[in-house]
């Protein structure tokens, strides 16, 4: 952690990491929408409020940015989940054949 505020690099880890986290939802939602429907909600804000919380706890700032980032792309998640629902209601996303619509 010294090399990197040292180095001035504190910034770019997290930017990078928020765009690893921020497209590691993108996934989540399409594979969580196709096999769960909306039902799996809930699990992005557990997610995120845990996060917040852990994020608010630490002192540490770069773990607590991305602690962060972590929770507010799992709120911000449960909105574009729905809009999953309404991408795949236009066709423009496979809808899972053996799941019961919700």
């Amino acid at each position: 952690m010294e090399f990197l505020s040292h180095y001035n690099l504190t910034g770019l880890v997290i930017g990078i990491a928020t765009f690893l986290i921020i497209g590691l939802f993108h996934p989540l939602v399409i594979k969580g929408e196709y096999h769960f429907g909306t039902r799996c909600w809930w699990v992005f804000l557990v997610m995120g409020i845990a996060a917040i919380a852990a994020s608010i706890a630490i002192r540490h700032i770069l773990w607590s940015t991305l602690l962060a980032v972590w929770g507010a792309s799992s709120l911000w998640s449960i909105g574009e989940l729905f809009e999953q629902r309404k991408r795949v209601a236009r066709g423009w996303f496979p809808e899972n054949p053996k799941r019961r619509r919700s």
